[in-house]
Formats: structure tokens, sequence, C-alpha cells
């Protein structure tokens, strides 16, 4: 789907009822419903040409349904106290508005909760309703969504969505890297800027040569798993005797492989750089 309009925000689209279209399988294979609009965002540094995937999720609209609920309960037995305190005369107005405001602030709440302050005769009056209607069409129309924004326009709508939903890999890999993990950002023993950034970008590009080793393995195991089932892959030199005088001479060994190492030699082309290896991956 390709729609070119103009907006002034995310809101502002995500307030109209998503079409649905094809559904994109994603990793665990549950069908998701999206919908890509190609849109001009006003911001104040210009405009910026983005393409905008909306994903509807059940599971997402559940977990909000359930957080409504719990903060409508907290917010009615707030409301209900201010509105006593309130008839006895024993609050101010501008107190009782900032109570309320606080109140309805969050999960939406101040969407579809009418509270209506007065002030007659010097007595303030609050009174407040639950709209059934204005809620339900919260649910239809904005719960339930999230809002992906990029700039390759030439990505189908299941690529976006696979790309953010694997950013958590690359965030988990950094967090791992800060303490300690496979590709270790510390200790780094630089001091001067230029020093660090190098030394970040030489972190960088080892997790990246990980993360494409275990893709091109295709294996669920972990980065320390695969690191260190590829790093017990040692041949053994082997000095032989001879009967003539001078140095003696040496014998490579293969080692014993395991299907996994196996895979690796010729997904790496490993016997390129040992030959012998080729001997223990038949």
């Amino acid at each position: 789907m390709s729609d070119n309009r103009e907006i002034h925000g995310l809101a502002e689209m995500v307030s109209h009822p998503v079409e649905s279209v094809h559904p994109q399988r994603t990793t665990r294979a549950r069908p998701l419903l999206c919908t890509a609009v190609h849109v001009l965002v006003h911001t104040t540094r210009g405009l910026l040409d983005r393409t905008l995937v909306v994903v509807e999720s059940q599971e997402l609209l559940r977990g909000q349904k359930r957080g409504i609920a719990v903060a409508l309960r907290k917010a009615k037995g707030e409301l209900c106290k201010l509105e006593q305190r309130a008839a006895r005369g024993r609050i101010q107005r501008e107190a009782l508005e900032d109570r309320v405001r606080k109140a309805l602030q969050r999960e939406h709440l101040s969407e579809f909760v009418m509270v209506t302050v007065k002030e007659e005769r010097g007595q303030t009056t609050l009174d407040w309703q639950v709209d059934p209607a204005l809620r339900r069409m919260l649910e239809r129309t904005r719960l339930g969504r999230r809002v992906l924004c990029t700039d390759h326009h030439a990505w189908s709508t299941g690529r976006i969505v696979y790309g953010f939903r694997g950013q958590w890999n690359v965030e988990e890999l950094f967090r791992r890297a800060k303490k300690g993990g496979v590709v270790s950002w510390g200790p780094s023993h630089q001091w001067a800027d230029s020093s660090l950034r190098l030394h970040t970008f030489a972190t960088v590009i080892g997790l990246m040569l990980v993360s494409l080793a275990r893709l091109k393995l295709g294996n669920q195991k972990s980065a320390g798993s695969t690191m260190k089932a590829l790093s017990e892959m040692k041949a053994t030199l082997v000095r032989v005797r001879t009967k003539g005088l001078g140095r003696r001479a040496t014998v490579m060994l293969a080692p014993e492989l395991m299907a996994e190492q196996r895979k690796a030699v010729k997904a790496f082309d490993l016997g390129r750089w040992m030959p012998i290896l080729l001997s223990s991956s038949s």
C-alpha cells in the first residue's frame, strides 16, 4: 500500500483505523496485520521523508486493556475521595483540578473519563463519569498498534517489521559487551577520545563478525557457545624422529571435529588455511 500525504505527527495517523493487508509472518510464525504509509513529517528541523508501518498486535491490545482497567480502578477511588472532599468544601478549585489531572494522566484515562469541575456561590463541585463509547473507540482506533518509522523506502513491509523486531539482538550484544561478554569492550586502557572511538569501532566489528558467524552456521546456540566450539578446533604439531642430522621435522595431526565444527570448516573454507582440517571434516 502506498499513500502520499502530509501529517504533523504520528498521532494523527494512528488515530484513524488501520487497513488490513496481507499478514506478515514473524519469527514466531504468528500472522500480523500491517499497513505501510509514505508520509512527510513536519518537525522543528523541517520535513522528513519517512515510511511508517502500523503493526496491529492483539497481545499488545490485551496488555493495554489490562493496564487501563487497573489504572481506572485506582482513578475511580481517587475521584470518589475528591468528590466527597469537594462536597464538604475541604478543597479549593485549583487544588481539585490539579488532583484530577494527576489521577487521569495515565493509560489514556483522560480520553474517556469525563470530568466537570464547577464553582457556584463559593461551592466547588466535581462530577465525573466513564464514557463507554469513547473507551471502545479508543480501543478500536488507537490501542494495540505499534508505529515503526524508517527511511528505507525500498524495503518491504515484512522486512521493516523483521528489522525492528531484531533490534533486541543488537541491544543484547552491546549489553553483554559492556559486561565482558564474547567481544568485551573493556578494559580499553585508552585515554584519548580518538583512541576510545577506534577501540569502540573494533568492538563493533568484532560483534558483527560474531553475529555473521552465527547466521552463517544457522544454529540456535548463544554467541558464547558458538565461539567456544570454534575455538576448540585445534590441530596438533608432533616432532618425528629422523636418522639424519638437523632439526626434526613436524607433522600436523588433524583434530576430532564435532558436527558443528565440520560445518564451520566447510562454511568458512578453513581448509584453505589449514588443509589438515579437510581430513577431519569428511
